[in-house]
């Protein structure tokens, strides 16, 4: 394996993080935020935006279909014109191809603006399938026709889309936002049934209002989206990003430290904070933002299931397991959402952990991966001490957990492909530096 060094961190570990950090808007709302900009009329303008690469990725993408971004007159502010939308090179559109999953939501927008769309190969982190078929029969049923080509898929709506009736056979997140980005300005009404309700889907649908959509939500996950003929900008502050405030809660928790996440708010992270308390760990929540810190002792076991929203997030799971290495007794973790989430656990028994997974759904009730033989149930055996060692991350959460695992362990560690991280956690070596964490290029020179 070739690594570049720029790629590697060096991670001395076995001193507690403390300090403050802040979180700015969500990894899973703004991209999609950003990609209904294109819907409109006029400018958006989109507050608490992360220097993440998604966002990157995004911006580059509206900027090949000709829409003008450029920063506000406050810091994290992104000013998005879409009134010159045009069609993009495909070998432009194909570079971005691998580096994120958030192209395909650009369909709907592209084809209600342009009547035409094309979609590269997808990348994105491996954690188990997240089909995309499923975003191309959605958009057949609105009633576009898809071409598939050597490097792509190439999609045209000869005639305005159509409302439908819709209904998921899993509240999938990325599914709920394509039907939502398609059906707003789609003739009639688009039905939506088991759609997901995660706060960043909330979010959108909030933005989505303020451009003059017409869109409910029922009380039994059913969406309903009334098509109208135009929508304008939007002006919007992003929701904070829940899922990083629970990794710096649970780095706080593993390496028993102290961390203020400024931006951390309680509404949307109430089920991990009586997870995390169950398990220990303690919080003080004010106007600003949640402390999250290690109070002593010994951490309890528990037994936990990730679910959708309001469930425990899987993207709250990877974090949590390395402080539950931590905690006496048996943990067993249930995990419904990825079937292949549990994987990053090997590099954690290399690291002196014990975790042994089974293909059984253990602790809770029966899953769609319960008879599929994939190894989605996990015992965990603490408390274990952790050593240094070399680790090659995975994807996003896995590779921040192998951070707080590194961070917690006595001795040094060497984390490849960093990068991956800066997908969706901000200056994430910079915050480590600011709360104490010893972390360092392969050359010696730090990371600031």
């Amino acid at each position: 394996m070739t690594v570049s060094t720029d790629d590697v961190l060096l991670v001395h570990g076995g001193t507690p993080l403390e300090g403050e950090i802040r979180v700015r808007g969500a990894k899973n709302l703004v991209p999609k935020a950003m990609v209904a900009a294109l819907l409109g009329s006029g400018p958006s303008r989109l507050r608490n935006v992360p220097d993440i690469r998604d966002v990157r990725v995004v911006r580059g993408l509206l900027q090949l279909h000709g829409v003008t971004v450029r920063p506000g007159d406050e810091a994290g502010e992104l000013v998005m014109d879409p009134s010159r939308v045009e069609s993009a090179n495909v070998a432009d559109i194909d570079a971005h191809a691998g580096s994120s999953r958030i192209p395909i939501l650009f369909c709907g927008p592209l084809l209600h603006r342009l009547g035409h769309a094309f979609i590269p190969g997808l990348g994105g982190c491996d954690i188990g399938g997240r089909p995309v078929d499923f975003h191309f029969d959605v958009l057949r049923q609105f009633g576009a026709k898809i071409e598939k080509r050597a490097d792509g898929q190439y999609l045209e709506a000869p005639q305005r889309l159509r409302g439908t009736k819709i209904r998921l056979p899993y509240p999938s997140v990325g599914s709920t936002e394509q039907v939502l980005l398609t059906a707003v300005l789609a003739e009639g009404v688009t039905e939506l049934s088991n759609a997901a309700v995660e706060p960043e889907i909330e979010d959108l649908i909030c933005v989505l209002q303020k451009m003059g959509a017409i869109i409910s939500m029922d009380t039994d996950r059913t969406i309903r989206i009334t098509g109208v003929d135009k929508l304008n900008g939007y002006t919007h502050r992003a929701l904070p990003d829940r899922l990083e405030a629970a990794s710096w809660a649970s780095a706080a928790l593993a390496t028993e430290g102290n961390i203020y996440v400024r931006g951390a708010q309680q509404r949307s992270m109430m089920t991990f904070l009586n997870t995390f308390r169950k398990v220990g760990g303690a919080f003080e929540i004010d106007d600003e933002g949640i402390r999250f810190w290690h109070p002593g002792g010994s951490l309890n076991a528990i037994a936990l299931e990730t679910d959708v929203h309001p469930g425990f997030q899987t993207d709250w799971q990877q974090p949590l397991v390395v402080a539950l290495t931590q905690a006496s007794g048996l943990s067993i973790v249930h995990e419904t959402v990825y079937e292949s989430r549990l994987g990053f656990t090997e590099a954690l028994n290399q690291m002196g952990a014990h975790i042994q997974l089974y293909r059984e759904c253990l602790g809770g009730s029966a899953c769609r991966f319960g008879q599929r033989n994939f190894l989605h149930s996990a015992v965990v055996s603490g408390p274990t001490k952790l050593q240094g060692s070399d680790l090659v991350i995975p994807d996003l959460r896995g590779g921040f957990s192998y951070l707080i695992a590194a961070l917690a362990a006595q001795g040094t560690s060497r984390v490849h492909g960093i990068d991956l991280i800066n997908r969706g956690y901000e200056n994430f070596m910079e915050k480590l530096v600011e709360l104490g964490g010893h972390v360092e290029l392969p050359n010696g020179a730090p990371r600031h």
